[in-house]
């Protein structure tokens, strides 16, 4: 019978792992992958790299699993992690880009005006996103496009309801704002 969420807490996996148990660490890698692995493919924007940044925040984690000083938290400590990990492999990813254009598909659409226009808004979308502060475009990822519920949102960040309500305001506002400066130029 599986380890689920509600028989085992982050803080008794935690604890068992430190004890030896490599399987109780399974069980907080399949407790957290899918969310965390989506959130780093909407932070990154290529699936590769999102699953190496994932992956790379599990193997931090467990080497540094006693630096974890509140178990119960530990969503919230390996999202940090992760948000970190995205950082870097974000910056990395978005080097290369500008370097090699390796998307066929968009290359091959790029001659159909509605193709273009589509790719231009995804483009606007994209650099709009990037350009808000970390903490406004994770909380905006989290509620819009991972459609989490702003307790989900404060449980995983370790923030605070009205904190992340205010973020997911902001974010909304400066997207509207370089959307519409992107029409104009």
């Amino acid at each position: 019978m599986g380890i689920d969420r509600v028989e085992t807490g982050d803080a008794e996996l935690v604890r068992r792992v430190r004890a030896g148990d490599i399987g109780a660490y399974g069980a907080l890698v399949a407790r957290y992958r899918d969310r965390l692995g989506r959130y780093a493919v909407h932070m990154i924007g290529d699936r590769e790299d999102a699953e190496e940044a994932l992956q790379d925040s599990f193997v931090r984690a467990y080497r540094s699993l006693e630096r974890c000083y509140d178990p119960a938290r530990f969503g919230a400590w390996l999202y940090g992690i992760l948000v970190n990990r995205c950082r870097t492999t974000g910056a990395r990813a978005a080097r290369r880009r500008r370097l090699f254009v390796y998307d066929a598909e968009a290359l091959t659409g790029a001659s159909h005006p509605d193709a273009m226009e589509r790719l231009e808004w995804t483009d606007a979308v994209e650099r709009a996103l990037a350009r808000l502060a970390p903490e406004y475009r994770e909380a905006f990822l989290l509620k819009h496009v991972e459609e989490l519920e702003y307790e989900e949102i404060a449980e995983l960040t370790g923030d605070g309801i009205s904190a992340l309500k205010m973020r997911v305001k902001r974010a909304r506002a400066q997207l509207q704002k370089f959307l519409r400066e992107a029409e104009h130029v």
